[in-house]
């Protein structure tokens, strides 16, 4: 085989390894954004439980003037959770944990701390893949002549080629 046979052997060969990580990131995007939307149903489903929007709890300075006339031996500054508001923090809500078929009653406040955790991981998750995503894409246009002569339905199926034994 000539040099410029190999070569052309290695280029393809590299740009088969880099579409191949393109497109199991663009699938894992995919499967993230599944479990986004599910947390974020949750979640709003636990703020519907509790009666709150974002806008309807009283805001820590609203709880310190209303409460300015009558200091007694109370906190100064009454912590109101976002997501609880007025609704009982210590009331039991079924719960099924990610990546298990197990069931478990958690407090309220407990459930929607997961959820919001959870939720700002797979936040992260997703902007840390789509930067993966379009570093992939970069690498594979910059491949230059090679990525211009090969069109992306012949790339992917050269992707999902397997070789069979004869």
């Amino acid at each position: 085989m000539d040099e410029s046979m190999k070569q052309f052997q290695q280029n393809l060969t590299e740009l088969e390894y880099e579409a191949e990580q393109l497109l199991l990131a663009r699938h894992q995007v995919v499967e993230n954004d599944k479990v986004r939307n599910g947390t974020r149903e949750a979640l709003t489903a636990l703020r519907k439980r509790a009666q709150t929007t974002t806008s309807s709890v009283p805001s820590p300075f609203g709880s310190i003037m209303k409460d300015v006339g009558r200091l007694g031996s109370r906190p100064l500054v009454k912590e109101v959770c976002a997501t609880c508001g007025n609704h009982d923090s210590d009331e039991g809500t079924w719960m099924m944990f990610p990546g298990t078929d197990v069931f478990a009653s958690v407090p309220f406040h407990a459930a929607h701390t997961i959820l919001e955790t959870d939720q700002d991981r797979l936040d992260f998750e997703a902007k840390k893949l789509q930067s993966y995503v379009k570093e992939k894409s970069f690498i594979i246009s910059e491949k230059g002549v090679l990525a211009d002569k090969i069109s992306p339905g012949v790339l992917k199926s050269m992707v999902t080629l397997t070789d069979k034994p004869k």
